[in-house]
């Protein structure tokens, strides 16, 4: 396996989190509109038409953060909405484009550190310190910066996505759990539990005799698909395709797809994402024929 093949888990969720963070953004002119505009994206069965359309909210955008100062806390929401839509169309709409797709999720991570340095200052001087002492950093977080702690970690995974064969880049997946961690710790359900379906991935990277914790990874991969009453279908996928096949239970691997395959995607908040599901379902459904 690839060092970053498990980062790639990150495009459905930053699309996610980056629709809520564009509503955001367009909160300021029209509470309405902004409600509207990510109800219509995230319920949308045609990934094409999201993919198509969002490029005019990233030049929105881009020119909104233009002049926000890293000293301001007052942007630090926009500039984390700017992280999370950049993230997101890196991850899902870049298509064959490796450099556009590594530009893009740099400049969301450059607004994501941007919005962590007007909204934690200690946090910002730490990420380019240690792991121990970022560790301690996001410890000290306030809870009310929990958004802005998954915010950064969304970004900091797209970037890790996008540069997957930069041992360097890898080298900061710890200070991203810890940042996941915290997260789950202050809200559990947070993102529709979406961080807990990272931490999943996270610890289904290794066996369980190399440091791995593939029971864990389990706990996290099934809280999140209770917290969506099972309609979250991206999560079943990804457990099929990183803890499943870990330990090589088939059955598991099989009925997950299966079950993702059988489903309506149809949900409010989940339509596109399980559409995107469906989709690497199929994949993986082949790809399992020559895995087991």
């Amino acid at each position: 396996m690839k060092p970053a093949a498990p980062v790639r888990l990150v495009a459905i969720a930053l699309a996610l989190a980056a629709l809520a963070g564009c509503a955001t953004i367009v909160d300021r002119a029209s509470d309405k509109l902004a409600s509207q505009l990510g109800s219509a994206v995230l319920n949308s069965d045609d990934p094409a038409t999201v993919r198509d359309g969002l490029p005019a909210y990233l030049l929105l955008l881009d020119g909104l953060a233009a002049d926000a100062a890293t000293d301001d806390a007052g942007k630090a929401t926009l500039l984390f909405a700017a992280a999370e839509l950049n993230g997101a169309y890196a991850g899902n709409f870049t298509g064959d484009d490796p450099a556009r797709a590594r530009r893009m999720a740099a400049k969301a991570l450059d607004y994501a550190r941007r919005g962590t340095c007007a909204q934690d200052p200690p946090l910002c001087k730490a990420m380019s310190g240690d792991v121990e002492g970022f560790v301690a950093a996001v410890q000290a977080a306030p809870e009310d910066h929990v958004a802005g702690l998954y915010g950064l970690a969304a970004a900091w995974v797209g970037f890790l996505q996008a540069n997957s064969e930069d041992w360097g880049a890898i080298a900061d997946l710890p200070k991203v759990q810890a940042l996941l961690e915290r997260v789950v710790a202050i809200d559990p359900a947070h993102a529709r539990g979406m961080p807990r379906v990272y931490l999943g991935v996270l610890n289904s990277l290794r066996p369980e005799s190399i440091g791995g914790k593939p029971e864990l990874a389990r706990t996290h991969f099934e809280a999140a698909i209770a917290q969506s009453g099972g309609r979250n279908l991206y999560a079943k996928t990804l457990m099929a395709e990183y803890y499943a096949r870990l330990l090589f239970d088939q059955p598991l691997h099989d009925r997950l797809l299966a079950e993702v395959l059988a489903a309506d995607p149809r949900e409010p908040g989940f339509t596109l994402s399980n559409v995107l599901a469906q989709e690497r379902a199929k994949a993986l459904v082949e790809s399992g024929k020559d895995y087991f």
